[in-house]
């Protein structure tokens, strides 16, 4: 699992102040989570997500039901959600279960995983023999030369290509798209499988995902390590909450620790690959 930098409790400490949490906090009566609900792997309406299943572990840990209010995933996700409140009336939701930690614009818990941008292409292709990313640079010039390679647009996967003189050969697919229908994952499960491209670069968990959804052909999944400051490839992934809301979050930071086997368990069985710190895969 990912190299946190924080102290495990002992679970015996963290049973008793998850009752001292909850006793401070009695007005709470659901564990209500801000979701997009058509965002797999990470959350979906039919709750089918990581993050939905996350929600359902917490929200069991607490003896409290999961609540969902669902917003698409876009600019102004916080402002239409964990922020969203009429007068007179409350928030509509209290965490988001998947964040990125650096955002200031929300109260973070601590990561409770960390993952990295992927290779991802046909395992009996022409990229066959390619078992890294560095295997992937050092391919013929002539065989690159005439790769399609798909990435998100204004991803640190476009920073890549323009990195290694790579951008003739970059397929741009949209990082933002207004249709509620559009899901991340068609660069895999449509463009790669289809042969439109040969290779896509995208977020491992989505790289994860889509690549065993896809039957045929057989897809592989190559974890790709940052470039320095040049290229940044691996990133921690948090629950967020609202910044007054601290006892939540130190409630979160309690139970992601206790829960660390299943939270990996959850991100094994979705196919997430795990980094350390170094941008070593965990799993």
């Amino acid at each position: 699992m990912v190299i946190h930098k924080h102290i495990l409790l002992v679970v015996s400490l963290v049973a008793a102040s998850f009752g001292t949490a909850l006793a401070q906090d009695d007005e709470r009566k659901a564990l209500r989570v801000c979701q997009d609900p058509n965002n797999l792997p990470f959350a979906n309406a039919k709750g089918e997500g990581i993050e939905n299943k996350l929600a359902e572990l917490v929200g069991k840990e607490l003896k409290l039901p999961v609540e969902y209010f669902s917003f698409p995933q876009r600019m102004g996700f916080l402002r239409n959600t964990l922020r969203f409140k009429l007068p007179g009336e409350n928030y509509r939701c209290d965490v988001v279960m998947g964040w990125p930690p650096a955002d200031g614009a929300v109260l973070a818990t601590k990561p409770y995983y960390r993952s990295t941008y992927a290779l991802v292409f046909p395992k009996n292709g022409k990229l066959a023999a390619v078992k890294s990313g560095a295997d992937f640079l050092a391919l013929p010039k002539e065989v690159i030369a005439n790769l399609k390679i798909g990435v998100m647009d204004r991803s640190p996967a476009s920073q890549w290509l323009a990195r290694h003189n790579l951008v003739d050969q970059g397929v741009p697919f949209r990082m933002l798209n207004a249709d509620p229908s559009h899901y991340a994952g068609k660069i895999i499960d449509e463009s790669l499988a289809n042969g439109d491209i040969d290779v896509a670069v995208v977020w491992g968990p989505i790289g994860g995902y889509y690549a065993k959804r896809v039957k045929t052909p057989e897809m592989v999944v190559i974890p790709l390590k940052s470039e320095g400051p040049q290229v940044k490839f691996d990133f921690e992934i948090a629950m967020a909450v609202r910044h007054q809301d601290k006892k939540l979050r130190d409630t979160l930071d309690q139970l992601i620790d206790k829960k660390r086997p299943e939270i990996l368990a959850i991100l094994k069985e979705f196919g997430v690959p795990v980094v350390d710190d170094q941008g070593a895969l965990l799993q």
